[in-house]
């Protein structure tokens, strides 16, 4: 436990956090929405900081990133907590028991002790992951910024709800980041996350125009929930124009989870409308994740049209990419460290 980043006292001992868009106001004695950060008497600490709950040596596609150093491996981890509720996370028993009054269970790692897995293990990156690693900040800055001095890339698999305060704190450790775009609708996100849609739409904006982080982004597709045709056009126009046609959009099949037991799987018909729609769009990269025999996860070059990265699971294979540029026509491709 250390006394946490990114907050401010308020009247009678009370505090806010600042850390994302709930600028939750916690009574001394009580925790933020999270459940890992506790005001008390007055101060605000971060009882996650160094408690590794999930720890592994991953594809870097299985973030998924398949334009950030594609083939390497990424050193993930991740302590409990989320600031989120989503009723259908696939990651609950990590994510939810702090929120519930769980206990906030974990390994103890200093920064220091997973920078030198990370080299030891050959890793390229490290990534925060798994839960949401807003809610690790204070490890995950200290982390980072030991990352960049051994020369490993820094990579966020973020809901995307974090202040503009905490984004421009990390704007110089991270390197990439995957954003969870869940829906497109302010009813979703409040009725199924607990959260709000808005403050998303403009950390996206302001991660890709200002910021200059790689971005990929991710929409879970759940039946009946997130597919209508009306929201995927609102939500495919908004990648094409706010975020632009080189950001690779990754679309994800439901399996029941959680408290959403009774929705059905997505069904492939449902998968490929949504990718049809983003191609129709004029966006270059759109993959479809977790459906065998789709065949969608492949990189085609946007300019010849050869497929020039294969994927089988979550592994790279062949890639046929030059200094940035498809070794069949010289189309540059988007991404870094592509080839």
């Amino acid at each position: 436990m250390i006394e946490a980043r990114l907050w401010k006292p308020l009247k009678e001992g009370s505090v806010q956090c600042r850390l994302c868009n709930h600028y939750c106001a916690i009574k001394p004695g009580e925790r933020g929405r999270c459940g890992v950060r506790e005001n008390r008497d007055g101060t605000l600490y971060a009882l996650n900081y160094g408690k590794i709950a999930a720890l592994n040596l991953d594809p870097v596609e299985k973030k998924p990133l398949y334009h950030f150093q594609p083939g390497t491996r990424t050193y993930s981890f991740a302590t409990m907590g989320c600031n989120f509720r989503c009723s259908f996370c696939q990651n609950w028993t990590l994510s939810q028991p702090p929120r519930e009054g769980g206990a906030i269970e974990g390994r103890n790692f200093t920064p220091e002790e997973l920078v030198d897995e990370a080299v030891r293990l050959e890793a390229s990156s490290i990534s925060y992951t798994y839960s949401e690693p807003t809610i690790f900040f204070e490890l995950m800055q200290d982390t980072a910024i030991l990352a960049h001095k051994r020369g490993l890339k820094n990579i966020m698999v973020s809901n995307g709800f974090m202040s503009r305060e905490c984004l421009d704190e990390l704007a110089p450790h991270i390197d990439a980041i995957n954003v969870d775009l869940k829906a497109f609708t302010e009813t979703f996100y409040e009725e199924l996350s607990g959260a709000r849609l808005k403050p998303i739409l403009e950390n996206l904006k302001h991660i890709k125009h200002q910021l200059g982080w790689w971005l990929e982004i991710t929409t879970l597709l759940i039946p009946g929930r997130n597919d209508s045709p009306e929201e995927l056009e609102q939500l495919t126009d908004f990648l094409a124009k706010e975020i632009g046609p080189d950001t690779p959009w990754h679309i994800s099949r439901f399996h029941p989870n959680y408290k959403m037991g009774d929705v059905p799987v997505t069904g492939g018909d449902s998968l490929g409308r949504a990718f049809d729609m983003g191609k129709a769009k004029g966006l270059k990269y759109v993959y479809i994740g977790n459906m065998p025999g789709m065949d969608r996860q492949h990189t085609d070059c946007p300019g010849c049209g050869r497929q020039i990265i294969d994927r089988t699971g979550f592994a790279a294979g062949r890639i046929e990419v030059t200094d940035g540029k498809c070794d069949h026509c010289g189309e540059p491709i988007a991404g870094v460290n592509m080839g």
